[in-house]
């Protein structure tokens, strides 16, 4: 099938297209190439996916998702039958510093996806909402049927924004949507401004890391070929009504629309300082800590209840930390030519 995935050039969406192209998809990706963090790794994503075996398959698109006309003319001249929408200003700490750009790609630039989408009949949506919307939310496991309407980010309220409109489109057009609450997403190609990246380099470099909380949070750590799997049994999985809902006692991750939210998460917190321990093994070094309180916008922990995306998918996470974590020190070393 012919499948738009957004945010190609992107950690998550580099490694869902090269996974679409090994089964014989085409894709048509788009990324602006923004430079939130290192446009060379970017680039390499990108060189990776333009040397794939399928390449041919593969198209790239430099575009940004605000771009609006640029957004309806892309939509009318492919006529995607499938579209993964993962671009979207991330970050918690730099939705405080710089919250306009979270509203010109979260939320304009989702719009026009949806607008795109609608207009050309796409069969299903499946775009990234993130396990933010949680946020001060204290019991664990997180689960789909929780209420989310205390967010403690802008970029946190930006995700259950995408999720309210997401509903508005699916009621009123019958457009399938399905929303993927991601948790903590880690592995090679990573993101330089996630823990896992930043205690690397800090660590190779006799660097001292920060330690957020005290180093009292816990992670669902889910290693990208986890999450690509839920991305991939949720795009083929279309969106359904529940015709079991009852605006009497509502689901919140269910609709008489075809609507969905999952969470795609490990299942399995980590603490910390367990988590810095399994590096410091891989590495075979030991960090230098610097113990910090918590940030603003941060929350303690994260726990993914999965039963739901596992019923209806069959998603089961396979990856433990000590493999994830080996995985991503190997590429990084090869990466940056680290003996």
């Amino acid at each position: 099938m012919k499948v738009l995935v957004t945010g190609v050039a992107g950690f998550i969406g580099f490694h869902v297209t090269k996974y679409l192209l090994s089964r014989g998809d085409t894709v048509v990706g788009i990324d602006n190439m923004n430079d939130y963090y290192d446009v060379t790794l970017k680039e390499g994503r990108l060189k990776q996916l333009s040397t794939h075996t399928s390449s041919n398959n593969f198209s790239f698109i430099k575009m940004d998702l605000a771009a609006r006309k640029n957004i309806e003319d892309l939509f009318r001249t492919n006529q995607f039958e499938k579209v993964i929408h993962l671009a979207a200003q991330a970050g918690v700490r730099y939705s405080i510093e710089n919250p306009h750009a979270y509203v010109d790609s979260n939320l304009t630039g989702f719009m026009n996806i949806l607008e795109g989408c609608r207009h050309t009949k796409v069969k299903h949506l499946v775009y990234a909402s993130s396990s933010s919307v949680y946020g001060a939310n204290e019991t664990i496991p997180f689960q789909v049927t929780d209420n989310v309407d205390h967010p403690v980010s802008l970029y946190a309220a930006t995700k259950k924004a995408n999720e309210a409109i997401a509903h508005s489109y699916s009621h009123l057009y019958n457009l399938p949507t399905t929303g993927l609450r991601f948790f903590t997403v880690y592995g090679p190609w990573g993101r330089p401004d996630m823990a896992l990246f930043k205690f690397t380099k800090a660590i190779l470099e006799g660097e001292p890391i920060k330690v957020f909380n005290y180093g009292n949070h816990r992670r669902d750590f889910t290693y990208i070929d986890d999450i690509v799997d839920g991305i991939i049994m949720c795009m083929d999985n279309i969106a359904q009504p529940n015709t079991k809902w009852n605006g009497k006692s509502p689901d919140p991750s269910s609709s008489k629309a075809p609507w969905k939210i999952y969470n795609i998460g490990a299942h399995n917190p980590v603490h910390l300082l367990t988590f810095i321990e399994t590096l410091e093994k891989a590495l075979n070094k030991t960090a230098m800590k610097e113990m910090l309180p918590l940030q603003a916008g941060d929350v303690p922990d994260t726990y993914a209840d999965v039963s739901a995306l596992t019923n209806d998918t069959g998603y089961q996470p396979k990856t433990n930390l000590d493999k994830g974590i080996g995985e991503f020190v190997t590429w990084y070393k090869t990466f940056y030519e680290i003996q």
